[in-house]
């Protein structure tokens, strides 16, 4: 039994320092749990203290966290969820990717809250943790392994196949840009680039084994409301669609909204869509369910392919996400494609939607004429071009040729392209724009515009007023702001419905517990949050909806001056022109566009940002018991 006061914890960080070859354990400072709760606010409170502004993030000072929360590895629904964190190599700002899988829970079950990593290591290791067995083992025989392969030996060399396995494919070993680290074989902490900070550290995995167990401070009240937390869960009618189709759903729903990205977000919607939805897909090609840990929902699909050029693939996946940027974002309306792609990217260890936003960011450039055949390596990359996706997809991943510079992202690329390359750079602060559009949505275009990490459609993704959820709406924001707050397509009452939105997903990141479910569809909310905690943890204040919400203003504007510190200020909130100054060509949203400047007003003044900064006030960061903050600028 651990010494911990407090109920969800383990109580420990583990320090892996890689320059002395040593590990180092310390235990949370109480003040971090009762203000920053865990998972992503932890790693805020420690990056903003520890990595020094301006450093190189693929230099020694940088550090990569590996993060859970008081709810990880709990019976609570979606409680497999781990954070990485690190200063991003592909945007120079604050980095961090989420995934499902099993690491976190066996973490907490080796004993350890947080794991991070710092220095640089000479050769090639892996990181082993098995409860007090801590090792750095050489692993130069590993170095050129896919994820698949690495995961595997890891298991065998230690005969035990429920080591849980983060690790780095080629990609990350050649520190292309936006580098996942791969879990499971199939589960991602894609966006960012965490897998070049681990390959610039010479770390080619993390093997986690743990047999210990979580104790919560209020067992029989927890484990009831967790029951009926997973029966919520079982009976909803969105949860159960989503059990069926996985996030392919999504594809019908995108182009009905006119919302589904083509051809490099030229358009919404995309002639091919019906080949990238649910109900094609799943009757022809998926062979079984799986589901992440503590899950009652199970969104992901195995998925074989029985015949074509892409015959006999075998993987999990694509999610929407990867059907819509290897599908309608580079023009293929074939599935087996979007397959193979998807495979790639979980080998060679590569963010799908960063790698599908550069293909058509090229692609785009080859029909304008900016690029031909004389840069590509002779390889046509036009539109629907299935098999030179796939062939470029690999040169990406193993930085050859012209994928040698598409690995630097779309933003770099364009400007070692340079002429007008810039134009179709489709990204915020270096970090590609996910699948949707401001232009027929206008919450998201101001989350992509604000998100520290850039265009982000994790962290406050509103989707209560795009898919009309009335009564959600008028529970959280009050009567008075509809119907403005439901309609997609203006601009008012949007940053409150963001603001609000992140300010749940931000306590969601620090449990951690999934989107499914929080997100959409839209089940459980700060109110449940706030009777969770207590029970958990035993903190009574974590059961005050005020004090959550103060927590998660804290966290939001820790990454804000995070990334202040990197030179960020409004004038990086920003668009890219495609959605501010290309009307919609067509489908339900033609002729919108987003005006984003009255929208940041409001984000900023709901947040207590400067208007013409985008900083944090003194009143801001008083409120919010930053003061500490001005001594590390």
């Amino acid at each position: 039994m651990h010494d911990m006061k407090y109920g969800g914890y383990a109580g420990k960080i583990l320090r892996v320092q890689l320059d002395s070859n040593d590990f180092k354990i310390e235990s949370i400072p109480t003040e971090w749990i009762t203000d920053y709760i865990g998972g992503d606010g932890f790693a805020a409170r420690l990056m903003f203290a520890e990595v020094p502004g301006g450093c190189d993030p693929l230099g020694p000072e940088n550090k990569l966290i590996v993060g859970t929360g008081p709810i990880t590895g709990t019976l609570w629904p979606m409680s497999g969820r781990t954070v990485f964190v690190s200063k991003s190599p592909q945007t120079g700002i604050w980095g961090e990717s989420h995934v499902g899988g099993f690491l976190g829970a066996e973490l907490k079950y080796a004993g350890y809250d947080m794991l991070v990593i710092e220095g640089q290591s000479e050769k090639p290791v892996y990181v082993y943790v098995s409860d007090t067995d801590l090792q750095l083992i050489e692993a130069k025989d590993k170095w050129g392994m896919k994820t698949n392969e690495i995961s595997a030996a890891i298991r065998s060399d230690h005969r035990d196949p429920d080591i849980q396995v983060g690790a780095i494919g080629p990609a990350g070993e050649k520190q292309v840009r936006f580098s996942s680290v791969i879990i499971n074989n199939a589960r991602a902490a894609g966006r960012t680039g965490m897998g070049a900070v681990l390959g610039s550290k010479n770390v080619k995995a993390i093997a986690v084994r743990g047999h210990g167990g979580i104790d919560v401070y209020d067992h029989e009240g927890f484990v009831e409301f967790a029951k009926d937390a997973h029966q919520r869960v079982r009976n909803n009618p969105q949860a159960q669609e989503m059990g069926k189709w996985g996030t392919w759903v999504l594809t019908a729903v995108k182009q009905e909204i006119g919302e589904l990205p083509t051809r490099n977000h030229q358009t919404g919607v995309f002639d091919g869509w019906e080949k990238l939805s649910g109900d094609y897909i799943r009757p022809r090609y998926t062979i079984s369910d799986r589901a992440c840990f503590g899950c009652s929902l199970g969104c992901k699909k195995v998925n074989y392919i029985p015949d074509g050029p892409f015959r006999g693939t075998l993987e999990e996946g694509p999610e929407y996400e990867g059907l819509m940027a290897f599908g309608s974002l580079l023009g293929i309306d074939d599935y087996p494609t979007t397959l193979k792609a998807n495979q790639i990217c979980n080998r060679y260890g590569m963010d799908i939607i960063s790698a599908g936003s550069t293909l058509a960011f090229a692609m785009e450039l080859f029909e304008k004429g900016i690029i031909d055949t004389s840069d590509t390596d002779g390889l046509d990359i036009s539109w629907g071009n299935r098999e030179n996706t796939i062939r470029m997809l690999e040169k990406i991943g193993s930085r050859d040729g012209f994928g040698d510079i598409l690995a630097e992202g779309s933003r770099i690329a364009a400007e070692k392209i340079g002429k007008n390359a810039s134009e179709y750079a489709i990204h915020v602060k270096g970090l590609e724009v996910s699948g949707q559009d401001g232009r027929t949505h206008r919450s998201i275009g101001l989350s992509h515009a604000t998100g520290a990490r850039g265009a982000d459609h994790l962290r406050s993704l509103v989707v209560v007023d795009q898919l009309g959820y009335e009564d959600v709406a008028t529970e959280r924001w009050g009567a008075h702001t509809l119907p403005e707050i439901l309609n997609p397509y203006v601009e008012k009452y949007k940053a409150t419905a963001v603001v609000e939105t992140e300010n749940a997903y931000c306590i969601r990141d620090t449990l951690i517990v999934c989107w499914y479910s929080v997100s959409w569809p839209p089940i459980f909310w700060m109110k449940d949050f706030a009777k969770l905690l207590p029970l958990a943890t035993g903190i009574q204040s974590l059961g005050d909806e005020d004090n959550l919400t103060l927590i998660a203003e804290r966290q939001v504007t820790l990454k804000r001056l995070f990334n202040a510190r990197e030179g960020i200020s409004r004038s990086d909130d920003t668009l890219p022109k495609r959605f501010t100054d290309e009307p919609m060509p067509e489908g339900p949203g033609k002729g919108q566009t987003v005006d984003l400047e009255p929208m940041l007003d409001d984000y900023y003044r709901l947040r207590g940002w400067n208007r013409e900064s985008g900083l944090p006030t003194d009143e801001t960061l008083h409120k919010l018991s930053l003061n500490w903050t001005r001594l590390n600028v």
